[in-house]
């Protein structure tokens, strides 16, 4: 099958991986190269680097609605599109190219967590389950026809970058059985229930400050669903401390939420959460390394201080 493929991070390598494997003939179309670092190095895409690595051809551009990217998919004539992680919105001339369609790989059980994060997001909310969803691509925002689903619990420690991975290769798997039954004429199209569907918009860096107010669990969901990026933090003496793993603990509160009532080199570091006590186990002080807090704390004393 020809298929035009439409990806652009880390998600979507295990679907193209899969493709190449099953033998599909591939045009890879991306997003433009970026400066990354702090020498602004240009950096391709890693959907773009496997694909090269494969001799696939690829066309990048800023937006594929316009007529350069309409031309481009026009010309490669594709039986169907496949979408994973793709960050730009098609248009109808774009949908209306491929013979077959296109299908998405959508990091959540839709309709719930329509959107750019719903992966983060799902840890963030404290979620016990997700998911990956294909589906029919349409004209809105992730409002196509159901196809099939893969449910996966979300485990009580598990970070938002650990589900990435997890729910990338999950994805990748379900491809493959949207395409064989797709091929098979056996593909069953569900409407999605708008009344059950649920947005969640991109993270911001300002998403990661942390509440120590709002209770234990959120704050251990928020820490798990900003890992790795944007990186949950909390205020502490006008500086920036950022969070990185926490543990909950069965401590009861004692003092005022965000206080850090144990912070010591052998102990650990324990901050009151309001309705518990929370174990914050990774941190990272300003112009240092992500560590352990019990190493951290070695160099910094937080006894007594309230992280707001």
């Amino acid at each position: 099958m020809r298929i035009a493929f439409l990806g652009t991070p880390d998600f979507a390598l295990p679907s193209l991986k899969m493709l190449i494997k099953e033998g599909h003939t591939l045009h890879v179309f991306t997003q433009p190269d970026k400066p990354v670092g702090r020498k602004a190095v240009m950096t391709p895409p890693p959907v773009k680097k496997l694909a090269l690595e494969h001799g696939i051809p690829v066309f990048q551009c800023e937006k594929i609605r316009m007529e350069e990217g309409c031309e481009a998919l026009r010309d490669f004539a594709p039986d169907l599109m496949v979408t994973a992680a793709f960050g730009q919105i098609l248009s109808a001339e774009n949908l209306s190219i491929p013979k077959c369609g296109c299908i998405n790989v959508h990091g959540s059980i839709l309709p719930k967590y329509r959107g750019a994060a719903p992966i983060q997001w799902a840890v963030i909310n404290g979620e016990k389950e997700t998911g990956v969803t294909t589906m029919m691509t349409d004209a809105g925002l992730d409002t196509g026809d159901i196809l099939l689903v893969k449910k996966t619990p979300i485990g009580e420690n598990e970070t938002a970058g650990e589900l990435f991975d997890r729910l990338a290769e999950l994805g990748a798997e379900l491809l493959k059985e949207t395409i064989e039954a797709l091929e098979a004429g056996m593909l069953v199209r569900t409407p999605q229930n708008e009344a059950e569907a649920t947005k969640c918009g991109m993270l911001k860096k300002e998403d990661g400050h942390v509440d120590f107010d709002r209770g234990m669990q959120y704050v251990h969901d928020r820490v798990r669903g900003m890992n790795p990026w944007p990186g949950a933090f909390a205020y502490c003496d006008g500086e920036v401390i950022k969070l990185w793993k926490t543990k909950k603990t069965d401590l009861p509160s004692t003092s005022v939420p965000g206080k850090c009532i144990a912070a010591d080199p052998k102990k650990g570091l324990f901050v009151d959460a309001g309705d518990g006590v929370i174990e914050i186990l990774e941190l990272q002080f300003p112009g240092a390394k992500r560590m352990d807090a019990k190493t951290a704390l070695r160099g910094h004393d937080l006894s007594g201080k309230v992280l707001q």
